[in-house]
Protein backbone atom coordinates (compact mmCIF):
# COMPACT_ATOMS: atom_id res chain seq x y z
CA UNK A 1 0.00 0.00 0.00
CA UNK A 2 1.61 3.25 -1.23
CA UNK A 3 1.23 6.16 1.76
CA UNK A 4 2.04 9.46 1.07
CA UNK A 5 5.54 8.83 -1.42
CA UNK A 6 6.83 11.94 -2.00
CA UNK A 7 10.71 11.27 -1.93
CA UNK A 8 12.03 13.00 1.26
CA UNK A 9 15.01 14.24 0.19
CA UNK A 10 16.02 15.52 4.41
CA UNK A 11 15.57 11.66 5.26
CA UNK A 12 19.49 10.66 6.36
CA UNK A 13 20.00 7.17 6.55
CA UNK A 14 23.51 6.90 9.70
CA UNK A 15 25.68 4.24 10.99
CA UNK A 16 26.20 3.40 14.51
CA UNK A 17 28.82 6.21 14.76
CA UNK A 18 26.58 9.15 13.97
CA UNK A 19 24.04 7.86 16.83
CA UNK A 20 25.79 6.36 19.39
CA UNK A 21 26.41 9.35 21.34
CA UNK A 22 22.67 10.69 20.56
CA UNK A 23 20.43 8.18 21.61
CA UNK A 24 20.04 6.49 25.14
CA UNK A 25 21.28 2.78 24.99
CA UNK A 26 18.33 0.65 25.11
CA UNK A 27 17.03 2.63 21.98
CA UNK A 28 20.50 1.90 20.55
CA UNK A 29 20.87 -1.74 21.33
CA UNK A 30 17.06 -2.61 19.46
CA UNK A 31 17.71 -0.02 16.69
CA UNK A 32 21.23 -1.74 16.30
CA UNK A 33 20.51 -5.40 17.34
CA UNK A 34 22.34 -7.31 14.60
CA UNK A 35 19.94 -11.02 15.23
CA UNK A 36 16.52 -11.48 14.46
CA UNK A 37 14.24 -9.16 14.95
CA UNK A 38 11.36 -11.73 14.56
CA UNK A 39 13.00 -13.78 17.35
CA UNK A 40 13.48 -11.10 19.63
CA UNK A 41 10.12 -9.93 19.55
CA UNK A 42 8.81 -13.66 19.89
CA UNK A 43 10.58 -13.49 23.26
CA UNK A 44 9.54 -10.28 24.11
CA UNK A 45 5.71 -10.89 23.60
CA UNK A 46 6.23 -14.34 25.40
CA UNK A 47 5.12 -16.53 21.87
CA UNK A 48 2.46 -14.27 21.16
CA UNK A 49 3.96 -12.92 17.77
CA UNK A 50 2.18 -12.53 14.83
CA UNK A 51 2.40 -11.62 10.86
CA UNK A 52 0.33 -8.87 9.29
CA UNK A 53 0.78 -8.21 5.83
CA UNK A 54 -0.47 -4.89 4.63
CA UNK A 55 0.58 -4.90 1.05
CA UNK A 56 2.43 -7.00 -1.19
CA UNK A 57 3.28 -6.20 -4.97
CA UNK A 58 4.90 -4.20 -7.81
CA UNK A 59 5.34 -0.20 -7.44
CA UNK A 60 8.17 2.03 -8.29
CA UNK A 61 10.76 1.72 -5.15
CA UNK A 62 11.51 5.33 -3.46
CA UNK A 63 14.59 7.22 -4.44
CA UNK A 64 16.52 6.33 -1.67
CA UNK A 65 15.31 2.28 -1.75
CA UNK A 66 16.61 2.43 -5.63
CA UNK A 67 19.84 4.21 -4.30
CA UNK A 68 20.40 1.70 -1.24
CA UNK A 69 19.72 -1.40 -3.86
CA UNK A 70 22.12 0.08 -6.50
CA UNK A 71 18.84 0.06 -8.80
CA UNK A 72 17.91 3.49 -10.91
CA UNK A 73 15.62 5.82 -9.71
CA UNK A 74 12.13 4.89 -9.83
CA UNK A 75 12.59 1.39 -10.97
CA UNK A 76 9.90 -1.16 -10.38
CA UNK A 77 10.15 -3.75 -7.56
CA UNK A 78 8.44 -6.29 -5.37
CA UNK A 79 7.40 -4.10 -2.40
CA UNK A 80 6.18 -6.05 1.10
CA UNK A 81 4.70 -4.00 3.87
CA UNK A 82 3.07 -5.88 7.20
CA UNK A 83 2.75 -4.78 11.03
CA UNK A 84 5.05 -7.17 13.48
CA UNK A 85 2.68 -7.59 16.35
CA UNK A 86 3.01 -8.80 19.63
CA UNK A 87 -0.25 -9.86 21.92
CA UNK A 88 -1.85 -8.43 19.00
CA UNK A 89 -0.78 -4.99 18.95
CA UNK A 90 1.23 -3.62 15.84
CA UNK A 91 4.84 -3.23 17.23
CA UNK A 92 6.99 -2.36 14.45
CA UNK A 93 6.22 -1.53 10.73
CA UNK A 94 8.18 -3.64 8.18
CA UNK A 95 8.49 -2.75 4.64
CA UNK A 96 11.15 -4.90 2.66
CA UNK A 97 11.66 -4.38 -1.15
CA UNK A 98 13.53 -5.71 -3.80
CA UNK A 99 14.29 -5.00 -7.73
CA UNK A 100 12.04 -6.09 -9.92
CA UNK A 101 15.05 -7.80 -12.17
CA UNK A 102 16.73 -9.50 -9.64
CA UNK A 103 13.82 -11.31 -8.17
CA UNK A 104 12.96 -12.35 -11.98
CA UNK A 105 16.02 -13.92 -12.49
CA UNK A 106 14.76 -16.65 -9.41
CA UNK A 107 16.00 -17.60 -6.49
CA UNK A 108 13.22 -16.23 -3.63
CA UNK A 109 9.74 -16.28 -3.59
CA UNK A 110 8.28 -13.08 -2.08
CA UNK A 111 4.61 -13.82 -3.01
CA UNK A 112 4.32 -16.76 -1.02
CA UNK A 113 5.77 -15.36 2.11
CA UNK A 114 1.79 -14.42 3.81
CA UNK A 115 2.18 -14.26 7.61
CA UNK A 116 5.20 -15.87 7.50
CA UNK A 117 8.15 -13.51 8.74
CA UNK A 118 10.43 -12.49 6.04
CA UNK A 119 13.15 -11.80 8.56
CA UNK A 120 12.67 -15.94 9.99
CA UNK A 121 13.72 -16.43 5.99
CA UNK A 122 16.46 -14.58 5.89
CA UNK A 123 17.86 -15.37 9.15
CA UNK A 124 17.73 -19.03 8.38
CA UNK A 125 19.58 -19.24 5.28
CA UNK A 126 23.15 -18.83 5.85
CA UNK A 127 24.12 -17.88 2.24
CA UNK A 128 22.23 -14.32 2.94
CA UNK A 129 25.25 -11.62 4.14
CA UNK A 130 23.34 -8.48 6.31
CA UNK A 131 25.44 -5.26 5.39
CA UNK A 132 25.54 -2.38 8.23
CA UNK A 133 22.10 -1.31 9.88
CA UNK A 134 21.55 2.46 8.87
CA UNK A 135 19.01 4.45 11.13
CA UNK A 136 17.06 6.99 10.34
CA UNK A 137 13.83 9.58 11.83
CA UNK A 138 11.38 7.78 9.20
CA UNK A 139 9.25 10.29 7.60
CA UNK A 140 5.57 10.32 9.05
CA UNK A 141 3.86 10.11 5.58
CA UNK A 142 5.84 6.76 4.94
CA UNK A 143 3.93 4.92 7.36
CA UNK A 144 -0.05 3.57 7.14
CA UNK A 145 -2.28 5.79 8.78
CA UNK A 146 -3.26 4.45 11.85
CA UNK A 147 0.51 3.89 12.32
CA UNK A 148 1.58 7.73 11.56
CA UNK A 149 3.62 9.39 14.06
CA UNK A 150 6.14 11.70 13.83
CA UNK A 151 9.91 11.23 15.09
CA UNK A 152 9.67 7.10 15.20
CA UNK A 153 12.90 5.95 14.51
CA UNK A 154 13.64 3.42 11.96
CA UNK A 155 16.48 0.82 10.87
CA UNK A 156 17.07 -0.56 7.63
CA UNK A 157 19.61 -3.22 6.07
CA UNK A 158 20.44 -4.45 3.16
CA UNK A 159 20.62 -8.85 2.66
CA UNK A 160 22.55 -10.04 0.13
CA UNK A 161 23.09 -13.59 -1.39
CA UNK A 162 24.20 -14.44 -5.23
CA UNK A 163 23.51 -11.53 -6.69
CA UNK A 164 19.41 -11.06 -4.68
CA UNK A 165 19.58 -8.20 -2.80
CA UNK A 166 16.75 -7.16 -0.46
CA UNK A 167 16.09 -4.02 1.40
CA UNK A 168 14.43 -4.39 5.15
CA UNK A 169 13.26 -1.88 6.65
CA UNK A 170 11.73 -1.73 10.08
CA UNK A 171 10.04 0.93 11.95
CA UNK A 172 9.78 0.98 15.85
CA UNK A 173 5.86 1.70 17.22
CA UNK A 174 5.07 3.13 20.28
CA UNK A 175 3.42 0.05 21.56
CA UNK A 176 6.74 -1.73 21.12
CA UNK A 177 8.95 0.53 23.52
CA UNK A 178 6.32 0.42 25.85
CA UNK A 179 6.57 -3.44 26.07
CA UNK A 180 10.02 -3.18 26.07
CA UNK A 181 9.89 -0.62 28.85
CA UNK A 182 7.35 -2.88 31.33
CA UNK A 183 10.07 -5.87 30.49
CA UNK A 184 12.89 -4.74 32.14
CA UNK A 185 11.43 -3.55 34.81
Amino acid sequence: MSYETPQAAAVAWLPYPQLASALDQPTLDWLFDQGSLTRRLTHLSHDHFSVTPLFEGWQPLRDDECAALGLAPGEQGWVREVYLRGHGQPWVFARSVAGRSVLERGGLDLETLGTRSLGELLFCDQAFIRHPIEVCSYPQGWLPAEAAHAGLWGRRSRFERAGLDLLVAEIFLPALWQAAKEATR
